[in-house]
């Protein structure tokens, strides 16, 4: 019998300088910074991103001049005190969106391979079959450990967590961080609104005509309010679990599933990932714990082509 032929795959030794940021519309590489910046203004023409701006423009407006100023008076040192803390808030808010929207969440440098070793002949079945399921069944392409294929993106997305219409854009690798500040900052805008509209709801005189339309404002505007408020509060509970443990959306359901199949055997399933809660706030929000809010301190994020792993940690 003739021997069978020996494969092997080398990884880039240094991938992160491979790192390529992609069109959105085309999934292919920018051509040039003209086409980047094109591509990125594109980004803004969805009926998503346009409601969240009029939505966050509107519920700024009515907090601040209808029912701040209705409470304190914008003129007082009260009223300019909670004006200025929301505007604050807002607006890191705000601010933390559009990084959402316009940051690249990381796709797969085109010259990537997954590293297989071949110091034996007889694995070469085993290493065979590991490749194929390292390759992408969508986009043909070779995937690192974490990465996933977003259908809408038409890409394999480095560590995805999930693709996101609101920002009409993926959550991954590069922009996570910009996405849990975002929820988190719009979780205390949202609930102080709400407080801000409930206490001046309960201060207000309504013993006068032509109240019913003003009460029908104030109960459609806090019925929407007090549902953002649960509903952003809700997703950003979601997000410090996951982070705690180090996990994705995805990773959270496959791991499930994991579980479950490890328990049909006897056996007991840890994720791989999950290197101890600080350690994976660390790896997520980075090392500085005054930096852990702020949207563009990235400076710790790695390529997203490998990640440290429970057993590294043992």
């Amino acid at each position: 019998m003739g021997s069978r032929p020996i494969i092997k795959v080398i990884k880039l030794e240094n991938p992160r300088t491979e790192f390529q940021e992609f069109d959105h519309y085309n999934s292919k590489p920018f051509s040039s910074p003209s086409q980047k910046s094109s591509m990125e203004l594109k980004k803004f023409l969805s009926i998503h991103i346009l409601c969240v701006l009029i939505f966050v423009g509107f519920l700024y407006y009515v907090t601040i001049f209808i029912f701040l100023d209705d409470l304190f008076s914008l003129q007082s040192s009260t009223g300019k005190f909670h004006s200025l803390f929301f505007t604050f808030v807002a607006s890191l808010c705000v601010f933390s969106f559009f990084v959402c929207v316009l940051k690249d969440p990381g796709g797969v440098p085109s010259s990537y391979l997954p590293d297989v070793e071949d110091h034996e002949a007889s694995d070469q079945e085993s290493k065979r079959s590991g490749l194929l399921k390292k390759k992408c069944d969508k986009c043909s392409e070779y995937k690192p450990p974490r990465a996933h294929h977003c259908r809408i993106c038409r890409r394999c997305i480095l560590r995805m967590d999930h693709h996101c219409a609101w920002i009409n854009n993926c959550v991954g690798h590069r922009n996570y961080k910009a996405f849990v500040t975002l929820i988190f900052y719009g979780t205390i805008a949202a609930i102080y609104s709400s407080v801000i509209l409930v206490s001046n709801a309960l201060h207000k005189d309504w013993n006068f005509d032509g109240v019913t339309p003003l009460k029908l404002f104030y109960i459609a505007t806090g019925v929407v309010n007090i549902g953002l408020s649960v509903t952003l509060g809700t997703l950003l509970g979601w997000h410090i679990y996951l982070t705690i443990r180090n996990m994705t959306t995805i990773e959270y359901y496959e791991g499930k599933r994991a579980a479950w199949l490890a328990s049909k055997s006897g056996l007991n399933y840890h994720h791989p990932y999950d290197v101890g809660a600080y350690k994976n706030i660390s790896l997520v929000l980075g090392p500085n714990m005054l930096k852990w809010l702020c949207p563009t301190a990235v400076s710790h994020i790695k390529d997203g082509l490998s990640f440290p792993t429970s057993r590294e940690y043992s």
